[in-house]
């Protein structure tokens, strides 16, 4: 059978959890309109008769301003390693700039098949996309260029088609019907975090981590508690709104996701609490489930 790994990396916001829920049809990856949404490698895997493609959504390359910001780096950058095939996505409706240039240099180093994937294409002219595709292969030698939108699939069948070409004969790396190998605690924390991302404004979502505190079915229920971790007291305000209305609403939306996820109902029940910088505390961040490259 084909098999294999398939690295998808970029700038932050180029569409890479989009894609990989297109191209294993399911929702693995929370996806916001906030930069840094993803913050951990999150496997999608995709099946069909004779092929199995684990497909590695990544953290967004950027520059540092945490130490959280260079954990997520250090993730992205060593998926690169271990992959057959790097997808390295661009948003094709914003201009080549210093975080661009910062990805096309490193992955010049390495010696597996690049792919470029121009995202959110359907948004240009063909005119357009001709002058990006001429720009682009300029820059680096690429096995294949695909022009793609993650939201709609376009080109996305094609691409894995394309894909299997570059791929040697492997064996099943997971169970044919899996589509991830998250854990269900990881699941439910991302989903609470995504409702935050998408209820909140630019102060809050950086600054959010989740703690699930538990996890217990009782009868038809299940019972599930979390803690939204946040840096200072403010933001704590801002989260639980007015009469707890911001945590009621974000609790509710997280609850329906996750009852969809879990097929069973849910009792949910969400708090806040306080801990001053923890994006730059590695104590925390390893309490946190960050984990450095070197702690693994």
């Amino acid at each position: 059978m084909k098999s294999g790994f398939i690295a998808l990396v970029g700038r932050p916001n180029v569409g890479k959890s989009t894609l990989l829920n297109t191209l294993v049809n399911a929702k693995i990856a929370i996806v916001s309109d906030k930069a840094g949404t993803t913050r951990n490698t999150i496997r999608g895997i995709y099946n069909r008769q004779d092929v199995q493609l684990v497909f590695i959504d990544t953290p967004g390359i950027h520059k540092p301003s945490h130490e959280l910001n260079t954990r997520m780096n250090k993730l992205a950058y060593s998926e690169l390693m271990g992959c057959d095939v790097v997808y390295y996505l661009v948003d094709a409706t914003q201009a080549f700039g210093k975080g661009d240039q910062l990805i096309v240099e490193r992955l010049s180093k390495i010696e597996q098949p690049i792919f470029l994937l121009l995202n959110k294409t359907d948004a240009l002219s063909k005119e357009a996309i001709g002058e990006l595709l001429m720009q682009w292969s300029q820059r680096l030698h690429f096995a294949e260029i695909f022009p793609i939108s993650a939201l709609t699939g376009y080109n996305t069948s094609d691409l894995v088609e394309t894909t299997l070409n570059y791929l040697s004969d492997g064996v099943a790396y997971y169970d044919t019907d899996a589509k991830t190998d998250a854990s269900t605690s990881f699941q439910i924390k991302e989903l609470i975090r995504e409702k935050i991302l998408y209820y909140t404004q630019q102060e809050i979502p950086h600054s959010v981590a989740i703690v699930l505190d538990e996890y217990k079915k009782s009868g038809n229920t299940i019972n599930v508690s979390a803690t939204i971790v946040v840096e200072r007291s403010s933001q704590k305000g801002i989260l639980i709104g007015a009469g707890g209305k911001m945590i009621k609403r974000i609790g509710t939306a997280a609850r329906k996701d996750i009852e969809t996820l879990l097929g069973d109902h849910l009792f949910l029940q969400l708090y806040v609490r306080v801990e001053k910088n923890w994006r730059d505390n590695p104590n925390k961040l390893y309490q946190l489930g960050y984990l450095d490259i070197d702690d693994e």
